[in-house]
């Protein structure tokens, strides 16, 4: 193969093999969040689907309608832990695909300087 289609075979190659690891990436993604307290932990997937949820014997002096409302706010800060690690996750893909930075030259054959 050319030099020119080696190139484009490795390029192509770094862009499935970041591809590969985002959804891999994706997949292992878990938001946590615990209240200050103890009372409630709440572990959401990269969906911001609930997948834990641990309550401690406290919560019972609460009255239902605020303990309901510290495990929504749990959940939800969970699901903001959550869609933080998948928005880093998206960056670097986004960064991997990226077209490399093309060098400048000046007309007389030198580079321009660094601003």
């Amino acid at each position: 193969m050319s030099a020119e289609m080696d190139a484009l075979v490795a390029g192509a190659t770094r862009k499935l093999e970041a591809l590969e690891a985002a959804l891999y990436g994706l997949k292992q993604v878990r938001g946590r969040f615990g209240t200050e307290d103890g009372m409630v932990t709440a572990e959401v997937d990269s969906d911001g689907a609930l997948v834990n949820l641990q309550l401690t014997e406290a919560v019972t002096t609460l009255p239902p309608a605020e303990a309901a409302q510290l495990i929504i706010w749990a959940c939800r800060q969970a699901a903001e832990d959550a869609g933080g690690r998948r928005s880093e996750i998206v960056a670097t893909l986004n960064e991997s695909f990226a077209p490399a930075p093309v060098a400048v030259v000046e007309p007389t054959g030198t580079r321009p300087a660094d601003a």
